[in-house]
């Protein structure tokens, strides 16, 4: 007999680090080269197994400009674990990172915010301009604790493994009660969201 659990991931960035890329890999493994800049934020749902558990994840995608930010505190609210991703070819996204990070902690409010799981994804790999080496991203990734991940949306590449390293980081999150914030999470909804995907994932 298996127990459900119902997490809450989120991805936040610069606009054009690849997260609806990522986020359409991940579920329905689909890349496109044509993604319209997300406006607010968008989310899709996919159901698998992890260990003993079945799992439906909602994953939002977020707007990565500054005029969508007023949606922080209702959208980043509730989520159990924070995807922060960045173009290895764009340092300014790399740097922004660290303000991604404060912005998160501020709007999400944790109970315990050295404690919140952070997974932070180095995206666009299968472009040879890299511009952000793998020590400057590993170095930065110590100071809040967080899994490091390289990863191509285009090629599929680690795309499941960061996302499935995130889910088990928001399990442990979900499941420990001392993490849980006493602020209802804030329901947002969007239209022509009935993409789901069912994955049974033995891992």
């Amino acid at each position: 007999m298996f127990s459900r659990q119902h997490l809450k991931i989120l991805l936040i960035g610069n606009s054009g680090v690849g997260k609806s890329a990522l986020m359409n890999q991940y579920v329905n493994n689909r890349f496109s080269n044509h993604y319209r800049a997300t406006i607010g934020a968008d989310f899709l749902t996919k159901e698998l197994r992890v260990d003993d558990e079945l799992v439906t994840v909602q994953i939002w995608d977020t707007a990565g400009t500054e005029r969508f930010q007023s949606l922080g505190a209702a959208l980043y609210r509730g989520t159990d674990c924070c995807l922060l991703v960045f173009d290895v070819t764009s340092p300014s996204s790399f740097q922004a990172l660290d303000t991604w990070q404060k912005e998160f902690l501020v709007q999400a409010d944790p109970a315990d915010p050295e404690r919140f799981p952070f997974v932070v994804i180095a995206n666009k790999m299968d472009i040879e301009e890299r511009q952000v080496s793998p020590r400057q991203a590993q170095d930065w990734c110590k100071t809040c604790n967080a899994e490091y991940f390289e990863t191509s949306a285009k090629e599929a590449l680690n795309v499941e493994a960061a996302f499935l390293a995130a889910i088990r980081e928001a399990l442990k999150h979900h499941q420990d009660p001392e993490q849980q914030s006493d602020v209802d999470a804030v329901t947002l909804t969007t239209e022509n969201r009935n993409d789901q995907h069912t994955e049974k994932c033995d891992c």
